[in-house]
């Protein structure tokens, strides 16, 4: 009797799901990876040294004779975002994955509290050494764009559980009431590419500190190529920004937030042209109360219709419309200031991505600067992810959790030849042959020289 029941307690044998057909479950000492693909992703990472990189900016230094390099910590985090972590605590599933340990080239996988301390260790100075140079570095190898980059401004909410540094109760549109994190993120929108990013305290209005901030974004660009507009939503419409912007000869495209003021100077606005039966566009100039300049402004009306949602908002004296109203800098026509501004709706997706694809959200620590150095190290992988596809010829831009289920996810079996470590890629999961393409693209490729760089070697 005792035997049987230790036989039940350890089942051998199940049946398939949708069949009478039995299955024996044994195991294997052979290190199996469910994460084959990320050969590909390390050979780019090979390519661009991003560990040369690591080595030659990381601010912490261990001097432990037992010590995980601080490198190989970093890195570890990356690739534990990469495949799907949400937490600190998600390492754990990979400490024990062998043949995803050969294709790193790492002995031993740090636990999440060695992860955590490493974060731990992360001051505003330290967050500064890594970050910037790692950010100008990426920047060197954006694709040249004659026009221009377009510059998006746009802040989240980081929802909080506990007493963390900086987690205060401020705007949080699905959690009233919840301590929360407000980051401002920069991102140049044809390129996917995080420019900069600050985590604030959940008590920071939208446009808190914008002005410095962008200071250093512009900072990080420096003359490399041109920004060719700004565009941010009514959040950030404030007089400090747009005169900051004026003064630094950016154009601008900014949501104007419908006070009774710029509601008035919709109203008077006479002449509407026609762009179809639903869309009128119309233009004023207004210097509101506290401005020193008067602006131009973009307003577009919509007329309203059953069974669709209009964007813009009511005026009571103009029933039957909804308004939208930009504030510009630039000359364009007013029709071509508003699509231009509706391709700013692509950075909703950049936020979401981040949050729901790499888990930005999800690493916090008690420390300000430690969640800020977690939350740069996952900016820092989602331009690293963005550039892959550039690197490897992809035909148009790919989510993260896209490219993680597409190309990252294959089974694999760790094995040798001869003396080489050898990862066979299984062929029922696309294998070697759906991605000797994208292998064949990295190591092929040349990145762009920056313009500032490249004057420099001239002279």
């Amino acid at each position: 009797m005792e035997t049987k029941t230790a036989d039940k307690s350890v089942p051998r044998e199940i049946a398939a799901l949708l069949s009478s057909e039995r299955l024996i479950l044994r195991e294997t000492k052979r290190a199996v990876t469910p994460f084959g693909g990320v050969a590909v992703f390390v050979s780019f990472l090979q390519k661009i040294d991003l560990v040369g990189q690591l080595r030659r900016h990381m601010p912490v230094k261990w001097r432990s004779p037992n010590h995980i390099d601080s490198t190989a910590t970093f890195l570890a985090f990356l690739i534990t975002v990469l495949v799907g972590a949400r937490r600190f605590a998600h390492t754990a599933l990979l400490r024990g994955d062998q043949a995803l340990h050969a294709l790193l080239g790492m002995k031993r996988f740090p636990i999440d509290d060695t992860i955590r301390n490493l974060f731990r260790q992360f001051g505003m100075g330290q967050v500064q050494r890594l970050y910037e140079p790692l950010t100008q570095w990426q920047i060197e190898r954006l694709p040249l764009r004659c026009e221009g980059y377009s510059l998006d401004l746009d802040s989240t909410v980081f929802e909080r559980y506990g007493h963390q540094q900086g987690s205060l109760k401020g705007h949080n549109p699905r959690k009233h009431g919840r301590p929360s994190h407000h980051p401002l993120l920069a991102v140049l929108s044809e390129a996917h590419f995080l420019l900069h990013g600050w985590l604030r305290s959940g008590n920071c209005g939208t446009a808190r500190g914008v002005e410095e901030f962008l200071k250093e974004a512009l900072a990080l660009w420096g003359q490399r190529q041109k920004i060719r507009l700004l565009r941010a939503d009514s959040g950030f419409f404030e007089d400090r920004l747009l005169s900051f912007l004026e003064q630094r000869q950016l154009p601008y495209i900014v949501v104007a937030r419908l006070t009774k003021w710029v509601k008035r100077a919709a109203q008077r606005v006479e002449q509407w042209r026609e762009l179809d039966e639903n869309f009128a566009v119309g233009e004023f100039r207004a210097k509101l109360f506290g401005w020193s300049v008067e602006r131009r402004f973009v307003a577009i009306r919509e007329r309203v219709r059953e069974g669709r949602d209009s964007v813009g908002r009511k005026l009571i004296d103009l029933p039957g419309y909804t308004f939208r109203v930009f504030a510009t800098s630039c000359p364009d026509a007013p029709e071509e200031i508003w699509r231009d501004y509706n391709r700013r709706a692509d950075m909703e997706n950049r936020i979401a991505e981040l949050k729901h694809d790499l888990g930005a959200d999800g690493f916090c620590l008690q420390e300000f600067f430690a969640t800020e150095a977690a939350f740069r190290a996952v900016l820092l992988l989602f331009n690293l992810l963005a550039e892959f596809q550039r690197a490897a010829g992809l035909p148009s831009y790919r989510a993260p959790a896209t490219i993680r289920m597409q190309v990252l996810t294959c089974g694999a079996i760790l094995g040798r030849g001869g003396r080489r470590l050898v990862v066979h890629l299984s062929q029922s999961w696309g294998g070697l042959k759906t991605r000797i393409a994208l292998l064949d693209s990295i190591l092929n490729c040349e990145f762009p020289t920056s313009p500032k760089l490249g004057l420099a070697l001239e002279t």
